[in-house]
């Protein structure tokens, strides 16, 4: 039995299952696809070409610092993308393209010299050649408690696999589409898959090399938009790769109409190239990727429904554990950061690489019985312990708080507030819980001091409060902009910066108000603690 089966190659996938490796783990990784990267595709062009990217391009350094520390841990050739600030626009067929300049497209945008398989390739060296299962196709996946069965589809045959513990990396609107689990996602978490859109699931990219960068010759960055009715390639982009020249672009046609004009597409998009920069862009080599017909990429949601507006947070309910610990859901469309990009993925795969190390964790030997230990100090850092696991695992039941007490007020027709006050209420709730957890361990007070009113316990206790305050909101920040119900509620459909802070004032203030009660009980056990001891003196002198 593998302790943990990841379903998907992709950078996520990888990432994740490298990890996993390197601690030790049984791990084993199912590909459908005959190759590893998913969305991530390079070709190598002829001769001395460049390698083109029909995936993801680039990555933003200054903003994405997983991205960022994986091409240094690599130690793997990044190169900026090109942009003089100069764009070409061609909206009239009949005319020549307008230049714009002062209009930075790209800015702070790198791409991996070689293209950004390389990535994939850096992470999958790791991996021994017995962990990898391609052309594995998942049809359904099956909760028996202590660990779950997966069949998938082969080549040849039907086979099964059991795990502790699975990885769902895949775009989630497929997973609601084609497999099949038992026992079924509940309804919110099937609604959150399918409102989950595959980013750039159903676009189409070309990449053109050539033997010479004529438009750079020609004094043109590169970059060109085309807008008119007729346009083939919508968006134009530098793509060259030290010497080898090349353009990118993404294809402004629909999935249908790039299937009615499959058989001269080629011939339309040189045309496209040559009507922007000139005819010497004739006769390029071409690479041509259309990833609305991907069956393990793009869904039947996302070639029905048009690209919308990037959202780079995804829906807080991707990113809840299902089966009891026993499933999760991955890949970047489940980021809560980044999601879509890159950068996302590798934030998928940390999330779940830090829940599977707590599992392992907890599943482990357990902590020296305090009763037997001879350091008072250890049965406190053993409760505190305890007690740090329990604030870290209130994420969910606070975040599902604030759904009920949200939809509550949004049944009780409510619109003033509605985030604000749903958010508190249910951080309250954790807070009081925490409380009544807190006075029920059994401190050691011998060895704890008071200072200026304080017991050193407290700060201890505080602690685990901050990261759990800021995911809970980051959870529901994410949730209001995927959120249908808030749609007609500008405001809190879409939090302000100023509209954040003021709940983030008030959970604060919740929380001081938790520790200052926190405080007081932890000074009362210290003095009943007190109390009987000077009564057990006093009893035994006077026997």
């Amino acid at each position: 039995m593998l302790d943990t089966a990841i379903i998907g190659g992709g950078l996520c996938g990888v990432a994740l299952a490298r990890s996993q490796h390197r601690r030790g783990r049984g791990v084993g990784l199912f590909e459908a696809r005959g190759r590893l990267g998913g969305r991530i595709l390079s070709a190598a062009s002829a001769g001395s070409g460049p390698a083109t990217d029909l995936g993801p391009t680039w990555y933003w350094p200054d903003t994405q610092p997983l991205m960022k520390s994986l091409v240094a841990e690599l130690d793997l050739p990044d190169i900026p993308q090109h942009d003089d600030g100069s764009v070409l626009h061609l909206n009239d067929p009949d005319k020549m393209p307008e230049r714009i300049d002062g209009k930075r497209i790209h800015e702070a945008a790198r791409r991996l010299g070689g293209g950004m398989a390389r990535l994939v390739d850096g992470l999958a060296i790791d991996l021994p050649p017995g962990l990898l299962h391609l052309n594995h196709v998942l049809t359904s996946i099956c909760d028996h408690g202590d660990h779950v069965v997966l069949k998938f589809s082969t080549a040849d045959d039907i086979v099964e696999f059991r795990a502790r513990h699975v990885v769902l990396a895949i775009p989630p609107r497929l997973l609601e589409e084609a497999i099949r689990f038992e026992p079924d996602l509940d309804e919110t978490t099937l609604e959150a898959m399918r409102s989950a859109e595959t980013w750039m699931a159903a676009q189409a990219k070309v990449m053109i090399a050539y033997g010479r960068a004529y438009w750079r010759e020609a004094g043109h960055s590169g970059n060109a938009f085309v807008t008119h009715e007729q346009a083939v390639v919508g968006e134009i982009f530098d793509a060259c790769d030290g010497d080898a020249a090349a353009l990118g672009g993404f294809l402004a046609l629909s999935p249908e109409l790039r299937s009615s004009f499959s058989a001269g597409l080629s011939l339309l998009m040189e045309n496209q190239m040559a009507q922007v920069f000139g005819a010497a862009l004739e006769n390029g080599e071409q690479h041509y990727q259309d990833w609305a017909t991907e069956p393990f990429t793009c869904s039947a949601l996302d070639r029905a429904s048009a690209l919308s507006e990037h959202v780079d947070v995804a829906n807080p309910m991707l990113r809840r554990a299902q089966w009891n610990g026993r499933l999760y859901l991955g890949g970047s469309e489940t980021a809560s950061r980044g999601a879509g990009y890159l950068e996302g993925a590798l934030e998928a795969a940390r999330r779940i690489d830090l829940a599977l190390n707590r599992n392992w964790a907890q599943a482990g030997p357990s902590a020296p019985d305090s009763r037997l230990s001879d350091h008072a100090t250890s049965v406190n850092a053993a409760n505190l312990a305890h007690f740090g696991a329990w604030v870290a695992a209130q994420g969910d039941a606070a975040f599902d708080g604030y759904r009920h007490r949200l939809n509550r007020s949004l049944a009780a027709q409510q619109r003033e507030q509605l985030t604000q006050r749903a958010i508190l209420e249910s951080m309250e709730e954790v807070f009081d819980n925490a409380l009544a957890m807190l006075d029920g361990l059994d401190f050691d007070v011998d060895v704890v001091t008071v200072e200026r009113g304080r017991s050193s316990l407290t700060p201890a206790v505080q602690q685990p409060f901050g990261d759990l305050m800021q995911s809970v909101l980051d959870d529901v920040v994410a949730f209001n902009r995927t959120s249908c119900a808030l749609s007609n509620f500008p405001d809190e459909h879409h939090l302000s910066r100023e509209y954040t802070q003021v709940i983030m004032r008030d959970i604060a203030a919740a929380w001081l108000e938790f520790s200052l009660a926190a405080n007081r009980l932890l000074l009362a056990k210290a003095d009943v603690h007190d109390r009987r001891l000077q009564a057990t003196k006093l009893t035994g002198v006077s026997s």
